[in-house]
């Protein structure tokens, strides 16, 4: 099989990121995920993974990351047989492939016309499952998904990338055109993206952080829409199974239960999801 070759910079390179360490994890014997796709994705990429220097605890805490997002979903999908679900900013993730949604769901995955192009090549089709090849910030895509069905959106490891004033953009649009569902991403605190960006693997891509959060709450004040259900922190107890932490190194143990007893290092990372 021809390997894929993958000329992505800056943000966009940030998915191999997210991809390898899927991929990583699902090796292990112990694995959370078991992404078969991300691990075969990884062997087909013409691309030098070692200088993003993904180290196992960068793995497992990458999927801890993507089960919450995945339970979420499980979650919606069992209230909501018949629904939709609008993933942005899917990148490389094959989360319809690990939830494997039923019969009656209509899944969106929607990123930059190069991604998906090379999702296309990467990942098989399936019924009820179609891709999106444009930036989320861009015109007209959002009107052309039908809104007549409870609609989860999904936008895990995006919002920080996007624009701070297209953030709000986004989100109004959105709002505007779905009814009712679901919204669940992740966001930094202005001191959580500078420590992400100094992370190795973030340094080795490029990219910069723009859109941050201090307070969740926030929004539902600038879209009276929203209604936040979940606000899971930095490694948060009631969103991570203490045998994943386990999994983790001495010293990332330790930074673990540091954010855990000290609500301002929990603050600076935080998984979301609300209604509207």
């Amino acid at each position: 099989m021809t390997p894929e070759k993958v000329t992505l910079t800056a943000e966009k390179e940030t998915l191999l990121i997210t991809l390898c360490a899927k991929a990583g994890e699902s090796r292990l014997p112990d694995s959370l995920l078991r992404d078969e796709y991300a691990a075969r994705a990884v062997e087909r990429i013409d691309y030098d993974f070692k200088k993003l220097k993904v180290d196992r605890n960068l793995m497992i805490g990458v999927s801890m990351r993507a089960h919450i997002f995945d339970g979420w979903t499980r979650e919606f999908l069992a209230r909501h047989p018949a629904a939709t679900v609008l993933h942005m900013g899917c990148g490389l993730d094959t989360r319809v492939f690990r939830v494997d949604p039923g019969p009656g769901v209509r899944w969106f995955d929607v990123d930059y016309p190069e991604v998906i192009a090379l999702r296309e090549r990467l990942y098989p089709a399936r019924e009820g499952y179609a891709m999106i090849p444009t930036s989320v910030t861009g015109p007209g895509w959002i009107e052309e998904i039908p809104a007549d069905r409870p609609t989860l959106i999904l936008a895990e490891g995006l919002m920080m990338y996007v624009g701070v004033e297209a953030v709000p953009r986004l989100v109004s649009r959105l709002l505007e055109h779905f009814a009712h569902g679901e919204l669940a991403f992740d966001g930094f605190s202005k001191r959580g993206a500078r420590m992400i960006l100094r992370h190795q693997a973030v340094k080795a891509t490029g990219a910069s952080m723009h859109w941050t959060i201090e307070e969740p709450r926030a929004l539902e004040r600038e879209f009276p829409k929203l209604r936040l259900i979940d606000d899971y922190y930095a490694y948060d107890p009631r969103g991570y199974d203490p045998r994943q932490v386990a999994r983790l190194s001495w010293a990332a143990r330790v930074a673990v239960k540091l954010f855990t007893r000290i609500p301002a290092l929990g603050r600076i990372s935080r998984l979301l999801r609300y209604r509207f």
